[in-house]
């Protein structure tokens, strides 16, 4: 898009975090719920993590235990997707893929057992007491966590800075609909750059 790869609201500082969404070896690996091109953007996300080791956050989706456990609809999500419960994935598939994995620490992880990192989680809180108020966006799904994240973090006040390079959907469709989404109804809170530009204005 024209005009895209620009930080409108100036260079980033020591009050800008990294969260990363569900890097996993789940989403990487031959399963049910595979993002085909997600080893394509590995290498950009691995180049903002070893640059701020300290300042990423990576997510973990946690899936129920077995089929049909889960409130609501997740009830039924699960009774569709018994396949990626732990107890049919084994619960090393959870795991960060190692490429990221070997940041771990000093980067730190959340799990979380819906779409938000924002849910039932301590995060708010981590960032608040680091006082971060800028959340460098990576990772997957761009239509699914990665959208719950980031109208989480909207609704927190959170300048927020898509990565267009280092995310990863398995529908090119929609990923393409929600960068066009970020970056024509929420120019106020978000701004999308790709991952070069993000390196050159995060010191």
């Amino acid at each position: 898009m024209a005009g895209d790869d620009e930080l409108r609201f100036g260079p980033l500082s020591h009050s800008c975090a990294h969260l990363c969404i569900d890097m996993q070896r789940m989403f990487a690996e031959r399963t049910d719920w595979c993002t085909p091109w997600m080893a394509r953007v590995l290498p950009k996300v691995v180049q903002i993590v070893e640059a701020h080791p300290r300042e990423t956050v990576f997510t973990r989706f946690v899936p129920a235990q077995t089929s049909g456990q889960g409130e609501g609809t997740w009830k039924r999500y699960y009774e569709r997707w018994a396949s990626m419960t732990i107890e049919h994935l084994g619960v090393d598939k959870i795991d960060l893929v190692p490429e990221l994995a070997r940041f771990v620490p000093p980067a730190e992880v959340v799990d979380k057992n819906v779409y938000s990192p924002w849910l039932d989680t301590d995060l708010h809180e981590r960032l608040r007491v680091r006082s971060i108020d800028t959340l460098v966006v990576t990772g997957g799904e761009t239509d699914v966590c990665v959208l719950s994240a980031v109208l989480g973090a909207v609704d927190r006040g959170y300048r927020i800075i898509i990565v267009t390079d280092a995310l990863c959907s398995s529908s090119d469709e929609a990923h393409d609909a929600m960068l066009t989404l970020y970056h024509s109804r929420y120019g106020q809170q978000v701004e999308t750059v790709t991952t070069d530009t993000l390196l050159r204005s995060w010191v």
